[in-house]
């Protein structure tokens, strides 16, 4: 189990500048199409475009802007947006960072920023984690009823014992263990605040009124707010399963007790949460 980074695990605080880069055209180990780019509709007709492995050609400007903007979603794995053809349905074909790093023609800058940022967002998945912030490392929490954490990094660093609380993530005052707070001033939940405190909305083109605006994912906890259009249906971007906004149950069980993707439920609209759901992936 990953405890703390062999490095020290964090976001990168700025993304590199973005640069016009160029396919080479005696590059023997792409396959060039002459084709319009299926990421973005391009099609300016001076622009040397390559062949996924899915069959899709983009250029190195637009698959580098595309992935980027999926980490930045907190998303790490790679798919295509690309239609099918003929039809309405996205590619979806996973693409490896080696084929990303390739066809994007990632810089040293860009490629070291990915990969942070990959880490970050893979680690984040399987584990329950937070940066230290006395240095910045990632730990890992294991007992999920209590908010005062152990920094080994710290403490050895410090020569003393360095806890923080999970909640404020400031150094822990107080008594320990606590699952509801520490001492420091201000210390409160602030996304048990945000459940409580969103306002009621209706869903765009549904029967749904009255629903809280912001929803902790019932799979994993993570705070959604809904895109406002389409049906009432939402996928979570941090465990990928989707769900009803207004039932709070999964897609697949909603749809089971009948009701549409736009109509009623058979539940009523779940009220406003008053806790977060902690994430089994056992």
């Amino acid at each position: 189990m990953l405890r703390y980074a062999a490095r020290q695990l964090k976001m990168p605080d700025t993304q590199p500048q973005e640069t016009e880069k160029r396919y080479d055209p005696k590059d023997s180990t792409l396959k060039f199409v002459n084709r319009p780019d299926e990421i973005t509709g391009d099609d300016d007709e001076n622009i040397l475009r390559a062949e996924m492995s899915c069959g899709h050609a983009v250029d190195p400007n637009s698959l580098t802007a595309w992935c980027r903007s999926l980490m930045d979603q907190g998303q790490y794995v790679f798919k295509c947006p690309a239609l099918k053809n003929g039809t309405t349905r996205k590619c979806d074909a996973v693409w490896s960072y080696d084929e990303v790093r390739r066809l994007a023609l990632l810089t040293d800058e860009e490629k070291a920023h990915f990969e942070e940022t990959l880490a970050v967002l893979a680690a984040a998945e399987y584990c329950e984690f937070k940066q230290c912030p006395g240095c910045k490392t990632c730990v890992e929490r294991e007992d999920l009823t209590n908010l005062c954490v152990l920094c080994t990094i710290c403490t050895a660093t410090k020569g003393n014992l360095y806890q923080f609380c999970w909640q404020c993530l400031k150094e822990w005052r107080g008594a320990a263990p606590r699952s509801d707070r520490c001492d420091n001033e201000g210390c409160t939940n602030q996304q048990l605040d945000t459940l409580r405190s969103c306002k009621l909305v209706s869903l765009p083109e549904t029967r749904i009124n009255e629903c809280p605006q912001i929803r902790a994912c019932p799979t994993c906890g993570n705070l959604v707010e809904h895109n406002r259009t389409g049906c009432k249906n939402i996928r979570c971007n941090r465990c990928q399963v989707e769900f009803c906004f207004a039932c709070l149950e999964t897609t697949v069980v909603c749809q089971n007790t009948r009701s549409d993707y736009y109509g009623l439920c058979a539940k009523p609209v779940a009220p406003r949460q008053t806790s977060i759901p902690v994430w089994r992936k056992n």
